[in-house]
């Protein structure tokens, strides 16, 4: 007998986007999102200042959304940043937190990442906890030593409750907006051991959402999502063309159904 097994797709539009551009690109996900079955979930995360316009024309559908970091702090005299609480404002309940964007460029540790995990739940954000390796990790052998601890930095921070709660996404960053994927033997590897990981943090946080990103496409994302350990993607340059997305939101509906 089959049974359903849920499927999450979130684009992480990055530092890209205009007010006309977002209007036709949101409208056409939403559309194109309703016709999708239950067991897909739909995402996007916006720069911050799209927040208003996003919630303007998602609220009332199936399409959540949310930002693509937050703080690690709450309120203060921190110029420039932006606080979990006020995205929760605008209606999001998302925020990706570590990408290795973050981490490369503003020098994010694991630390920082762990509190920014918190900082989201604490407002009711679901945080979207990015994990990955380096080319030079990967060749090292180093994959599982680095992926396991940028998690247990997290986890070791949250209770069980709080652990079940976070959504993982695993991003080799030899294979971000390289147009080079890792196959899909190579990813399920890597998100068979972090399952491990998760689930040796209790039983409520097995079942965690495990994403892949590094250049989905609509080529790829079916086969990627067919394996056993990954439960959708976080897309990045693709999300931001609605034919492509909805495309690859159709690959996680067509492996949504598994034995």
């Amino acid at each position: 007998m089959s049974k359903q097994r849920a499927k999450l797709v979130i684009g992480n539009w990055k530092m890209h986007g205009r007010l006309a551009e977002n209007a036709a690109l949101l409208q056409a996900v939403a559309q194109g999102a309703a016709g999708l079955p239950a067991e897909v979930g739909v995402g996007v995360c916006v720069p911050s200042p799209y927040l208003a316009q996003t919630q303007s024309l998602l609220e009332g559908g199936r399409v959540l959304w949310g930002v693509q970091d937050v703080s690690a702090f709450t309120h203060g005299a921190y110029t420039g940043e932006v606080a979990a609480p006020m995205v929760v404002d605008f209606g999001a309940s998302l925020s990706i937190v570590g990408h290795s964007e973050r981490r490369a460029y503003h020098r994010e540790s694991a630390e920082l990442v762990a509190v920014k995990t918190q900082r989201a739940l604490e407002a009711g954000l679901t945080p979207v906890v990015c994990v990955g390796e380096t080319l030079e990790e990967r060749e090292a052998g180093s994959t599982e030593q680095v992926v396991g601890d940028q998690l247990d930095a997290v986890l070791v921070k949250l209770s069980e409750a709080e652990a079940a709660r976070i959504v993982v996404a695993y991003e080799p960053v030899w294979a971000i907006g390289t147009g080079q994927s890792a196959t899909s033997d190579q990813a399920q590897a890597v998100h068979a051991f972090l399952r491990s990981r998760l689930t040796a943090k209790g039983a409520a946080v097995a079942d965690v959402p495990l994403l892949y990103g590094g250049s989905v496409k609509p080529d790829n994302a079916e086969e990627l999502f067919r394996q056993p350990d990954i439960d959708g993607g976080l897309i990045g340059g693709a999300s931001l063309k609605a034919q492509d997305f909805l495309a690859i939101c159709k690959a996680a509906a067509a492996t949504s159904v598994v034995s």
